[in-house]
């Protein structure tokens, strides 16, 4: 069959290309405690888009790094008590969904709440205040500034952990089984609030973003969602004075080196024709997780959750 990547094979061995920053741990340590000390001051407000007879629904709001106000719909089993729950991730860009397609969690029992990750396309407050080029996408974002800190998807990342902090505090919740999942951009944050936070148990993703961002570039593939990446070299280093310090600041939010934090149970599934967030870059996450974990692999998918993912996601994540 035809390869867009390496074999499978070398695939599954492949230990990454991205650097890692020399203070990685420390960075991220630092941005948990700078995240414990904010209240996240949550507030549910009743929703009537749509009638179902399983669910309660709320518009949930919370405070999140810099002082953001962060959204997501909220979905909870009538008469809930002590019962599971899934955090939900969207791809890059878009928005959290509609209502509809959460409620087989709820009638399984599980609780369900989908966040709106800042500045795309959902509810979420994007306060900015970055320095530099903010052109094309977010992954760009502080990249130039000064304050490493100051890169967007840290708060990304850090809202997940927030998420996860309010729905463990929610009475109706049994905080020793909440889950999380995504594809995409919504697999890289899956990724990403496994590894940052102790309450998530199982973490389902499709064909995460967010990985090994020297390999996708490396290989032409800085195209689509990582168009960012090849813009800032043609825009702003045309050089490539600056590419091994670039490529190492990404490394900050880069879920290849996060991934060894990750606790929880893992379903990863994959296709090996994705030419938009490639093998490689997955396999250099996968390959880093230590917890109990299992990957499906499809040959002949690319970019697009394949026949009866979602299935997986499902029956993976009901054992909660």
């Amino acid at each position: 069959m035809p390869l867009v990547d390496k074999p499978l094979s070398e695939l599954r061995v492949y230990q990454g290309t991205n650097p890692c920053p020399q203070d990685f741990d420390t960075y991220w340590d630092d941005s948990l405690t700078e995240l414990a000390a904010i209240d996240p001051d949550p507030e549910l407000t009743p929703n009537n888009s749509i009638t179902t007879k399983s669910a309660d629904c709320f518009d949930l709001r919370f405070t999140s790094i810099d002082g953001a106000r962060i959204y997501a719909k909220y979905l909870r089993p009538k008469s809930a008590k002590s019962c599971p729950a899934a955090l939900m991730f969207h791809g890059y860009s878009a928005e959290s969904g509609e209502w509809n397609d959460k409620l087989s969690y709820t009638s399984e029992g599980i609780a369900i709440a989908a966040m709106d990750s800042r500045g795309q396309g959902g509810l979420s407050q994007d306060v900015g205040g970055a320095l530099g080029t903010t052109l094309r996408g977010h992954i760009v974002r502080g990249l130039e500034d000064p304050d490493s800190k100051k890169l967007l998807f840290r708060s990304h990342f850090l809202d997940t952990v927030q998420l996860a902090r309010v729905i463990a505090g929610f009475e109706e919740i049994d905080a020793e089984r909440i889950g999380c999942f995504g594809g995409s951009q919504g697999g890289g944050l899956a990724l990403a609030c496994a590894s940052l936070s102790p309450f998530i148990k199982r973490c389902a993703v499709f064909f995460p973003f967010l990985c090994d961002y020297q390999r996708v570039w490396e290989m032409d593939l800085a195209k689509d969602a990582y168009d960012e990446l090849s813009y800032y070299f043609r825009r702003r280093d045309p050089a490539h004075k600056t590419k091994r310090a670039v490529f190492e600041k990404l490394g900050y939010i880069d879920c290849q080196h996060l991934a060894p934090r990750i606790k929880a149970k893992v379903l990863m599934q994959t296709g090996l024709m994705d030419a938009i967030c490639p093998p490689s870059s997955q396999f250099a996450a996968y390959n880093k997780i230590t917890s109990d974990k299992d990957l499906i692999v499809y040959p002949d998918f690319g970019h697009e959750v394949p026949t009866g993912g979602w299935d997986q996601v499902f029956n993976f994540l009901s054992k909660l």
